[in-house]
């Protein structure tokens, strides 16, 4: 059914403003379920069109915008989020900030794009628990590498004996925040246990020789269960290792190169998983070797070129169903 009203909205931690676009009508509501309610009721009694024909926009906003997600979704309404960088970028020179122009921004920048707006679906309850999860984790491990670090700088030049508490309670946080990831890491594993569609995805990604079981559940969230992105291309132009052009006219003619803008997590775990079977995997080496050795070719486009063999591969072994062979060993 085609688009003919769309909705902006503005997200902060408190409050929402909403903006009607063809009604030119705006209102403030809270942040909160009740308010979220009310928005809903508001916005459908004054538009002219029905809430088949209408979509709700707005910043993607992490945690702020979860409930505002979580609501919409109840009352079977079509929304999207979207990245803030992409509707800024939009809307071309912009000054100052006000929550009530950027609601009026938001929902002309969707009617603009009606057509091509495609729906936002609510992750499952057991994706959004991995997820916060993995942002968790993430958080304790650099908090522990940041302890680990000033404690070795510290062993290595204060006296220990006149530094006792200095160094002893160094040496309990990390032996905390390691008790903490563990806790973590097995509620994942729990996790990914009881359904067994991600407990079959995972094992089929970690077949794969290279890849870990981190880089397993990344993948798992961020596709949605690969149900978000239908080709792996898709997805690694979304974590930055896709190449794309570097060409202007007749005087600019540059190599081809990945681009700054991208999921920078799963990029640098695509990059480790690259390096990890660079040591193990026999094909992989083989490859790395010839095409550096034999081709001339540079490194770190050759390393480029490993991330999205693994990625093709996991989403291969998805998709078919069947766990990765390594034909190499096959061979005579």
């Amino acid at each position: 059914m085609k688009i003919k009203e769309t909705i902006g909205i503005d997200v902060s931690k408190k409050t929402i403003d909403v903006h009607i676009h063809t009604k030119n009508r705006h209102k403030v509501f809270d942040n909160r379920p009740k308010g979220l309610k009310k928005m809903i009721e508001w916005s459908l009694e004054n538009s002219t069109f029905p809430k088949e024909e209408t979509i709700f926009v707005f910043e993607h906003t992490g945690l702020y915008s979860l409930q505002l997600s979580t609501a919409l979704s109840k009352q079977e309404m079509m929304y999207v989020a979207v990245s803030g960088l992409e509707i800024k970028r939009s809307l071309g020179l912009s000054r100052g900030k006000d929550d009530k122009v950027d609601a009026v921004k938001i929902a002309r920048y969707a009617y603009r794009l009606r057509e091509e707006l495609g729906p936002t679906q609510v992750l499952p309850e057991n994706l959004q628990a991995l997820k916060r999860l993995l942002s968790l984790r993430d958080r304790l491990v650099k908090q522990r590498a940041g302890f680990k670090a000033s404690l070795k700088e510290e062993k290595r030049v204060l006296e220990q004996k006149d530094n006792k508490t200095l160094l002893d309670t160094q040496q309990q946080m990390i032996g905390l925040l390691s008790h903490k990831i563990e806790k973590i890491e097995k509620e994942m594993e729990r996790i990914v246990k009881e359904n067994r569609e991600l407990d079959e995805i995972h094992r089929l990604i970690t077949s794969i020789k290279g890849v870990g079981s981190q880089t397993a559940l990344y993948m798992i969230v961020y596709t949605a269960g690969f149900t978000k992105f239908e080709k792996w291309r898709k997805f690694a132009s979304y974590c930055g290792i896709a190449p794309f052009p570097n060409s202007s006219g007749t005087s600019v003619r540059g190599r081809s190169k990945v681009n700054h803008l991208a999921n920078k997590k799963i990029k640098s775990l695509l990059d480790l998983c690259a390096k990890t079977a660079l040591q193990y995997n026999p094909e992989i080496k083989q490859y790395y070797k010839r095409r550096t050795e034999g081709q001339h070719k540079n490194r770190m486009s050759t390393i480029n070129v490993i991330r999205n063999k693994l990625l093709s591969r996991i989403f291969a072994v998805v998709k078919r169903g069947t766990p990765y062979v390594d034909t190499l060993k096959y061979a005579a």
